[in-house]
């Protein structure tokens, strides 16, 4: 076996640098465009989500409709990847509904799936829309960076700090207000605990897909498969036997469609795989950084499409919350300084 020389090897390293680099611009390319999708559909949720509290459809009637319409996607996909991979692929579960095994897909299908949707839809009930759209994205950078240290190891350098600081205040100048009110009496607060723990869920489900390695579409199939299975046959018995109360039956087809396919198709296959790309590509913490513009964006898409109030701390909360992501996600000097001298980062670094 021919050993290359010292000149050889630095002229292989040389050569393989170019292509190392070519493949992370191009991760990081993606990872680009999948945060736009990403935080287009979520802000438009959001903004959906506050028209549709006064129409006809109850909250529990929106989680089912988004499960639903997933699920019209999300059912044939798996068959055909199902088909594909052969009856003998033993990573399979649930008949053959989720691409993963049944571990993971049981517990991204909770925390991402069954409990973060529950949690959402409880809330409705005490709490309006405008607190969901502050609460569940602007909580969520906290939570993913708790998070990433507990279960990824990951340390909080002094930047990612400061930029988790900005971001927070930035979303307290969004819907300080609003939250405010909260005090003053009723059962608001309920409300808001329910946003806050969803918010823990779905950064938790972003952590958890950067442990466990997953592919985007097979992680949205799996948390799909959960719902369709568990929430499905739940809201069926107790809607049957009055617990539940619905409003599916006096609902226009047109606001079912309009659900289907923005709730499940948008929201939750679409937004569901370009959310974890963004994670792949920037790791659980940087991408919940970037989904924190979704608050002011929707307050301000609120302020133009529903006529509410534009103030001076919509405008603030949005130009802190803008300056913490870029500080959050703006490599760090000794990291850059590392990838041109060939040298690896280290865990602080993720």
């Amino acid at each position: 076996m021919r050993v290359p020389t010292a000149g050889q090897g630095r002229a292989g390293q040389a050569a393989q640098r170019p292509a190392d680099n070519q493949t992370m611009v191009s991760s990081r390319v993606v990872g680009v465009l999948a945060s736009v999708v990403t935080v287009a559909i979520w802000t438009g949720f959001i903004v959906i989500g506050r028209a549709s509290a006064a129409l006809t459809l109850l909250p529990f009637d929106l989680g089912l409709i988004r499960i639903a319409g997933a699920a019209l996607v999300a059912v044939p996909w798996a068959l055909w990847l199902t088909r594909r991979q052969g009856p003998a692929h033993a990573s399979r579960s649930l008949a053959g509904l989720s691409p993963l095994p049944l571990r993971q897909t049981l517990i991204t299908g909770a925390v991402g799936g069954l409990v973060y949707a529950g949690l959402c839809y409880a809330g409705f009930f005490f709490a309006p829309a405008a607190h969901a759209s502050v609460l569940l994205p602007g909580s969520q950078p906290l939570w993913a960076a708790l998070l990433a240290i507990v279960l990824l190891g990951e340390a909080l350098t002094r930047q990612r700090a400061m930029g988790l600081a900005l971001i927070l205040a930035g979303v307290a100048l969004v819907g300080g207000t609003s939250l405010l009110a909260a005090f003053g009496g009723g059962e608001v607060w309920k409300g808001d605990a329910f946003f806050l723990v969803a918010g823990a869920c779905w950064a938790g489900y972003g952590v958890l897909t950067r442990r466990f390695a997953l592919d985007p579409v097979h992680s949205t199939i799996a948390i799909t498969v959960v719902g369709l299975l568990s929430y499905v046959p739940l809201f069926v018995a107790l809607t049957a036997s009055g617990l539940l109360s619905t409003h599916l039956l006096l609902a226009p087809w047109t606001e079912i469609a309009l659900q289907l396919f923005y709730q499940g198709i948008c929201v939750v296959i679409v937004a569901g795989i370009t959310f974890v790309t963004m994670v792949r590509a920037f790791g659980p913490v940087r991408a919940a950084m970037i989904t924190s513009l979704v608050p002011g964006l929707s307050a301000l898409g609120a302020a133009l499409l529903l006529g509410e109030p534009l103030g001076a701390s919509l405008l603030a909360g949005l130009a802190l919350v803008t300056l913490g992501i870029l500080l959050g996600v703006w490599p760090l000097r000794t990291q850059a300084a590392g990838a041109a001298l060939g040298v690896a980062p280290g865990p602080a670094a993720k």
